[in-house]
């Protein structure tokens, strides 16, 4: 199988993740909707302690390394710097849930608090999966990105669409 095909199968997989997760928080996970707030901040909790793990490997990576310890690149391809890839992807990925993930919440009226959630927690299991897949073998970590990604584009999608009276 080429790598190609193995980076499509996890993206795929990521792609049914995304929908199986927001399925079941529309379904499964009801919270009152007058703890809206608190869960939109409190969503952001869990990826923003991945985040946290992130740095504090990478900086136990320089600090017990006297070659880069002074904020040297990391040597392409070596752990720190898969751990550093990580971190910009997940900065990334957190900015555009930070973006659409409050107005989705809201959006969704009664699903929004469940919704909201359930996505904070699938965005550390996602992001877990993509760190272990990139160290692993980098295209395993399409899964991992996907599984963060598209959850974040369906409920803008679903927002959008509620929105517009659907």
């Amino acid at each position: 199988m080429t790598k190609r095909a193995r980076i499509m199968i996890g993206m795929a997989a990521g792609g049914l993740w995304g929908l199986v997760l927001l399925w079941g928080a529309a379904r499964y996970v009801v919270l009152p909707v007058f703890a809206l707030m608190p869960t939109i901040m409190t969503a952001f909790l869990l990826p923003g302690l991945f985040m946290l793990a992130v740095v504090a490997r990478l900086a136990q990576r320089r600090f017990f390394d006297d070659e880069i310890i002074d904020g040297a690149a990391f040597v392409p391809g070596s752990g720190g710097d898969i751990d550093q890839r990580v971190l910009t992807n997940t900065a990334e990925q957190l900015v555009l849930a930070l973006c659409i993930w409050p107005a989705a919440a809201v959006l969704l009226g009664g699903q929004g608090p469940g919704v909201i959630a359930s996505l904070g927690v699938g965005f550390l299991l996602a992001r877990l999966a993509f760190w272990a897949g990139y160290h692993l073998s980098p295209p395993l970590r399409a899964f991992g990105f996907a599984a963060t990604f598209y959850p974040t584009i369906f409920v803008a999608l679903w927002a959008l669409i509620r929105l517009a009276g659907g």
